[in-house]
């Protein structure tokens, strides 16, 4: 098994380009089951989860063929099962729920798996579907639904944002006879992403990136070419990483207008921020300062960052309480990040963090994506050398990360068990 040696205390300075989002990527691959014509995806980054997606699609019947970071979907789905095998790898896996209803009136798709960061229910997918017209049952860990004479335009109304579920309903809907308006849906850059992309192949979709998105069905989608929208989560841990380590890093590609609430906050901290239409540079010549932050969806602060920040506030001066709104389950990083000397007390969603001057090296334990990633940065802003193992969570949605800080200045390997 992998693992990371990190020899820390040193600043990273540098430019590092910012690959496309793993989060948009997983979305626009499923739809490539929605046409039989030819969906050409660029900018896709190369990861164990997209590379698991592009496995489900094969499955599935498709011709799936990547070259660098171009992925290109070709055929038509035969088969409507996807297998406990490979979903249980990947929670992203039922996004091909809505593109296999719509398309071909069926699907049966295992229960999900994937990262442990709390309880993310299907209900809300399956919601969506049977207002669509969908017949949806739940038997030997797998969602069956079937749509014998097609899905047809309705009124969702979620009952919470998810971004996963309006992913679904939209596909699902984008296909269904008549006019869908969902209503509370997710704000993410992503779903606009995915919206780009289906318009692109013929849809009509209106309103995404507002609380409302309103869909005249088509009856068949054609041929595009897109490109994956850059990965604000990645930009997000690298401005972090550059502040806490106090660096100087130029985030190319990355879309300031994505990471609003990461720019407000990291300024509050005291890193220096320019910011211009596709780059975002950030600067640190000085210990950061304690804030406070909630998590909430887009555009608030986004989940997805909670631990990276988290691992800044250890190192920074003061304390800070960290409100966790969106998962309840992911403060799994913190016993890792005590284990480093971390002042850290978790009181159900709440952590208050106590900033120290430095933290010591340890040998630590990735427990899910995020986290894997908040013990990097950790490790890179302490003097010594740390050991993260289980890297497999970080493979799943960070691309070439060794080599992209390794080219600013960081002292990290990635080693195996066996060396």
């Amino acid at each position: 098994m992998d693992y990371l040696e990190i020899a820390g205390g040193v600043p990273l300075i540098g430019d590092i380009k910012i690959s496309g989002a793993k989060n948009a990527a997983l979305p626009l691959l499923a739809a490539g089951l929605m046409t039989s014509e030819t969906l050409t995806l660029d900018n896709v980054p190369n990861l164990a989860d997209t590379i698991l997606m592009e496995d489900l699609l094969r499955h599935h019947g498709l011709d799936v063929a990547r070259d660098g970071e171009t992925v290109t979907l070709a055929g038509v789905a035969d088969n409507f099962d996807a297998p406990y095998d490979l979903v249980r790898k990947m929670r992203a896996s039922i996004l091909v729920l809505g593109p296999l209803l719509a398309r071909f009136g069926e699907a049966r798709v295992s229960l999900p798996g994937g990262c442990a960061i709390g309880t993310r229910p299907v209900d809300l997918h399956i919601r969506a579907m049977q207002a669509l017209g969908a017949v949806v049952e739940l038997a030997d860990g797998y969602i069956q639904a079937r749509s014998s004479k097609g899905l047809k335009g309705a009124r969702v109304v979620f009952p919470m944002v998810s971004v996963g579920a309006t992913e679904n309903a939209m596909m699902a809907a984008a296909l269904a006879d008549g006019t869908s308006e969902l209503v509370n849906v997710a704000r993410e850059p992503e779903i606009i992403d995915l919206a780009n992309c289906l318009n692109a192949m013929g849809a009509q979709i209106t309103g995404a990136g507002t609380d409302t998105i309103v869909i005249e069905g088509v009856a068949s989608l054609g041929v595009a070419r897109h490109a994956v929208v850059a990965d604000r989560i990645e930009a997000g841990t690298f401005a972090i990483a550059a502040a806490m380590t106090e660096g100087d890093l130029r985030l190319q590609g990355a879309l300031p207008k994505h990471l609003d609430a990461l720019i407000m906050v990291l300024r509050e901290a005291g890193a220096d921020i320019e910011v211009g239409t596709d780059y975002i540079n950030v600067r640190a010549d000085k210990r950061m300062r304690s804030v406070d932050i909630v998590t909430d969806p887009f555009p608030g602060f986004p989940t997805d960052l909670q631990a990276q920040f988290m691992a800044m506030m250890c190192v920074a001066d003061g304390s800070s309480r960290i409100s966790e709104t969106i998962f309840e389950n992911r403060f799994m990083h913190v016993p890792e990040l005590v284990r480093m000397g971390a002042d850290i007390r978790v009181d159900g969603g709440l952590a208050v963090v106590r900033g120290r001057e430095t933290l010591t090296p340890a040998p630590v334990m990735a427990t899910d994506l995020r986290a894997s990633v908040s013990l990097v940065l950790a490790a890179l802003a302490t003097i010594g050398t740390s050991k993260v193992s289980r890297i497999y969570h970080l493979d799943r949605g960070y691309s070439q990360l060794e080599t992209k800080l390794g080219n600013c200045g960081a002292q990290i390997i990635r080693k195996s068990e066996t060396d």
